[in-house]
């Protein structure tokens, strides 16, 4: 390996070494970061598994934020929390990388520096919020996102991170100013106006990705919150 990466764990729990850090215990909520040349060795448990956000970047821009930001190789593991923005950085990146249009290496050095900001930001000054309760809410909105290509059953959603469906609403309502099953589906409509405006996908094919029982329901639900339809979205946008 002669990169950088930063791997975001987010579930689950596993072991790290390196050839200056000794096996450590890894758990959600961590950042390892890896340097170019260095050799190490990193997995899940086999009773947890994990889920596991990752990024690679070289060249004389690494070098030189990686090295004003006080980072080392005796300091590779960083507690950030759970962290759904973090997660949204990860993903972006994996899409642009994926598109590759024009300026897309910018674009990626652009939100390297975002994440390596947020996890210097988390991890020093301990501004995320360690609470239980939050933590949950915030693995809960990781779910929702990760499936956003399908229909969730939010009790499932509390069930699985195991609290009561009355508490998990209540709570998750107070954090994001939306009740579960809305913000799910603030989510959608979040990624419905991104693929109209970054992709020529036809708005059939965006109702079917998006997991819409049918292009009425999808046409309507769009006017009903963004009070235009998605192909006037789309030409006003700039991409019809």
């Amino acid at each position: 390996m002669l990169e950088y990466q930063f791997v975001y764990i987010c579930k689950g729990k596993g072991v790290f070494s390196s050839s200056t850090s000794k096996k450590t215990p890894i758990k959600k909520g961590q950042v390892i970061i890896l340097f170019p040349g260095q050799w190490h060795s990193y997995q899940p448990l086999k009773e947890t598994g994990w889920n596991e956000y990752y990024i690679g970047f070289e060249g004389s821009f690494a070098d030189t934020i990686i090295k004003n930001s006080f980072i080392s190789q005796q300091n590779q593991v960083l507690d950030v929390g759970t962290n759904e923005e973090l997660v949204n950085l990860f993903s972006t990146a994996i899409r642009v990388a994926k598109e590759d249009k024009k300026s897309a290496q910018q674009y990626l050095a652009g939100i390297v520096f975002h994440i390596l900001g947020m996890i210097l930001s988390l991890s020093q000054n301990k501004s995320y919020d360690a609470r239980e309760s939050t933590q949950v809410i915030e693995r809960a909105k990781i779910i929702m996102r990760e499936n956003i290509h399908k229909n969730v059953d939010v009790k499932e959603i509390a069930t699985k991170l195991g609290t009561s469906y009355s508490w998990f609403r209540k709570f998750f309502k107070e954090y994001t100013g939306y009740a579960p099953a809305q913000y799910f589906q603030e989510l959608k409509l979040r990624k419905a106006k991104e693929l109209l405006t970054e992709t020529n996908l036809p708005i059939k094919e965006i109702a079917y990705e998006l997991n819409f029982s049918s292009i009425e329901y999808f046409l309507s639900f769009f006017k009903k919150r963004v009070k235009i339809t998605p192909s006037e979205y789309r030409k006003v946008n700039g991409n019809g």
